[in-house]
């Protein structure tokens, strides 16, 4: 038996896993007086900035166990037999799973709270970038291995970058293999099953939410559920909450994409703790003490996404030192806001219509129309408000409250 733990670095866990994912950039405060130009350059050094949170060790954990199964899987009598029929079901065209994957999962969460800076984090922690060479038998083995799913969800496409990433990997030529004249996507199931067996431990397929978008995204999940049967690998599918509404429309999606789900950040805890390394990083000439007022402030123009607030504090620093203003507050955050995240005002606005509708589920709330303005007389239906909102660029939903009483109850 191959005694894998020789070949990986050891599990970490409490305080010492979380320093080791802690990685904060070199500073001095002495970068404050140089010239502008050193400080814009250096001012970029906030993005290598992460502080490890709660879905961090999750993640770490989870990955590392799931590799490990993955691999023990590897020496078994069911993964001979597995190799044999992927073999035949390449000549056949009929592939038949023996060893399965119920320990395949997913990992779900919003877009710029963290998910793949934990994953990159997690994988560098676990394999050290390293991959298993074991002597006898020969053989070379990526612990993880990482590839993202097509944006235009071709079964094809995901089967190649397969094969490129595993002989980029190990120096192997199974990409050559798979783009020879006549490969039909079966073989290349067979291929790829072959080469995930022999060379890989587990598998993370990122992007996952462009099924949703896809005609051909049914296709690629059908091709996936094959990929875990005959593979004998742990596959674990990375993307946003979108995603999941699609794996938990059928019970054999439902049952292998089971696993980890995570939403924006709540306001207490990291995402204050978080504000708080942030603004020891500040590079204009004037150094500003982070308050409640401007911890609040960058919750609700964030949403408790980490990038976002990330992208704010760099550049309401930036716009301070061009503009000579020197110093990060309110004021300059808001510039930011206005002057550079203009694409993120109506997702940032729709989130927090979200949470005030989800404040009120489960009760019943009268809202009484406020005194009717003059221009009421006018609007006779529903056509007659949508209409008058739209010219004068205001919110029908407000135009009809001030109309009618209006009753949120729950859906």
């Amino acid at each position: 038996m191959i005694e894998w733990n020789k070949y990986l670095l050891p599990m970490l866990a409490g305080d010492e896993l979380r320093a080791a994912l802690l990685d904060l950039p070199e500073y001095q405060e002495s970068i404050r007086e140089e010239a502008i130009a050193i400080r814009l350059l250096a001012l970029s050094n906030i993005y290598k900035i992460y502080v490890p949170q709660v879905m961090s060790v999750e993640i770490y954990f989870k990955l590392f166990t799931a590799m490990l199964m993955s691999l023990n899987k590897k020496e078994t009598r069911d993964a001979i037999l597995q190799q044999k029929n992927n073999f035949l079901g390449a000549r056949k065209g009929e592939f038949r799973g023996i060893i399965g994957g119920s320990d395949s999962f997913s990992i779900i969460g919003k877009s710029g709270i963290g998910k793949s800076s934990a994953i990159e984090k997690a994988i560098s922690l676990i394999t050290g970038d390293k991959v298993i060479e074991i002597d006898m038998p020969h053989i070379m083995i990526i612990p993880i291995l990482q590839v993202q799913c097509p944006f235009d969800c071709s079964s094809k496409s995901l089967l190649l970058e397969i094969l490129w990433a595993v002989d980029d990997h190990i120096g192997s030529n199974y990409y050559r293999s798979g783009t020879r004249t006549g490969v039909t996507v079966d073989t290349l199931v067979g291929l790829v099953s072959q080469v995930a067996l022999n060379h890989i431990g587990l598998l993370i397929i990122d992007e996952i939410q462009n099924v949703v978008k896809s005609k051909k995204g049914g296709l690629l999940v059908g091709l996936l559920m094959q990929l875990i049967n005959t593979s004998g690998i742990s596959i674990c599918m990375v993307g946003t909450p979108e995603s999941a509404i699609f794996f938990e429309s059928e019970m054999q999606l439902a049952r292998r994409s089971l696993g980890l789900k995570y939403f924006a950040l709540g306001l207490e805890d990291y995402f204050a703790d978080f504000c708080r390394v942030l603004f020891k990083f500040q590079y204009t000439k004037y150094k500003s003490e982070l308050t409640d007022e401007i911890i609040n402030w960058l919750f609700e123009h964030s949403q408790g996404v980490v990038a976002i607030v990330v992208s704010l504090v760099h550049d309401a620093q930036e716009i301070a030192i061009i503009k000579e203003i020197e110093s990060i507050d309110i004021e300059t955050l808001s510039m930011a806001y206005d002057e550079r995240m203009g694409m993120l005002h109506s997702r940032v606005s729709l989130d927090k219509k979200r949470k005030s509708q989800t404040s009120v589920r489960g009760k019943t709330k009268i809202v009484v129309p406020a005194k009717v303005d003059s221009f009421a007389a006018d609007i006779k239906s529903l056509a007659d408000a949508v209409e008058y909102s739209k010219s004068n660029d205001l919110d029908a939903v407000n135009t009809l409250m001030q109309m009618v009483t209006v009753e949120v109850v729950r859906i």
